[in-house]
């Protein structure tokens, strides 16, 4: 398979400039302007939104030649042609439990661009770039990203597919969410089967402190451990999740051993990680592509600022979740089945 690499980089780099609007569009909250009052000119979007209106109109029509606004009124004079977000985007950029909100990507695209010259650094030293160092813009659309798939699919249709699971959450299970990030799953754990007791846990501070702020934003009675509590202090349970986790861990087999440790005798662990290819071929697919990129940039330095780390990348593949888990003690590792999308489910038993 041949591609045509000049086209590819073009394409590249107007979806990049694109992300990079999007995130203005949506840090400045430009969007949720068109959404409170329809279509707009430039400068009464900027009068709205509080910005310049030079910028207003420059970033109006490169979102309607982009194809993300559309014009809803022509005109020959720039600042009277009428802007509006058609309905059919708004879930992508507004909301954000909907499942084509794609627009935090962007967020974590320019997180990632404020810390490149760390990771090539670590390139050349062979040490990392800690996750703290990606900040609040990364760490907001990582959250944002899974949002969706965390508070739907998570408990309406994952969970479910795992034998005998909701029947022990609907008992008042034990629940350890491992890697929690800003809690969303945990959140939507506990609100499914409110009997079930839920503890996130998480070693990024900044993660933990979001986390409780959605929880009681949320109205939700979630418990969020210190960030240098062990898997140990908070056993035993019943059932554990590490999601979207595992290949960001730099001691895998030691987390996953804790967590067998931890679990009741017929307890479980449902481990969600990439859906990426069996094994590895070049040129992939676009998952492939994709699961890659994060990897370069932020999966892989971030996992070897620790000291010995496993160094997983995020292309974490079956066989490789198989034996982790088999080093850690667990007598089965079975992929559920499940379409998770971008996903794969795993059952992990004792």
């Amino acid at each position: 398979m041949t591609i045509d690499l000049s086209q590819r980089l073009c394409d590249a780099t107007i979806g990049t400039l694109e992300l990079f609007a999007v995130h203005l569009g949506t840090t400045l909250g430009l969007y949720e302007a068109f959404d409170r009052h329809g279509p707009l000119t430039a400068p009464e979007l900027a009068d709205r939104a509080g910005i310049d209106p030079r910028y207003a109109q420059e970033w109006c029509e490169q979102q309607a030649v982009a194809g993300y606004l559309e014009v809803a009124s022509p005109s020959a004079v720039a600042e009277t042609l009428r802007f509006a977000l058609p309905e059919e985007h708004r879930g992508a950029l507004l909301d954000p439990i909907d499942g084509d909100h794609l627009a935090p990507f962007a967020s974590m695209v320019v997180g990632i661009a404020g810390v490149l010259d760390d990771v090539a650094e670590a390139f050349r030293t062979g040490g990392g770039v800690p996750y703290a160092r990606y900040g609040a813009t990364f760490r907001d659309g990582q959250g944002a990203i899974n949002r969706p798939a965390f508070t739907s699919d998570l408990v309406k249709a994952w969970i479910p597919a795992v034998p005998g699971l909701t029947d022990r959450l609907a008992a008042g299970a034990r629940v350890l969410d491992v890697g929690t990030g800003q809690g969303w799953s945990a959140i939507a754990i506990q609100t499914a089967w409110p009997a079930a007791q839920v503890v996130g846990l998480d070693t990024d501070a900044a993660s933990i402190a979001d986390a409780r702020a959605h929880a009681a934003q949320a109205g939700v009675d979630v418990r969020f451990a210190d960030p240098t509590a062990s898997i140990a202090d908070l056993g035993p349970v019943d059932a554990a999740f590490v999601l979207e986790a595992l290949h960001d861990m730099s001691q895998p087999v030691e987390v996953l051993r804790a967590l067998r440790q931890a679990l009741t005798d017929d307890g479980v662990v449902v481990v969600v990680d990439e859906a990426v290819a069996d094994a590895f071929t070049a040129p992939g697919d676009e998952v492939e592509r994709m699961m890659y990129g994060w990897s370069v940039v932020h999966c892989l330095p971030a996992s070897m600022s620790e000291e010995g780390s496993a160094a997983l990348g995020t292309a974490l593949r079956p066989s490789t979740v198989a034996d982790l888990a088999a080093r850690a003690g667990f007598s089965s590792c079975d992929v559920v089945d499940v379409d998770a999308g971008f996903f794969r489910v795993y059952r992990l038993a004792v």
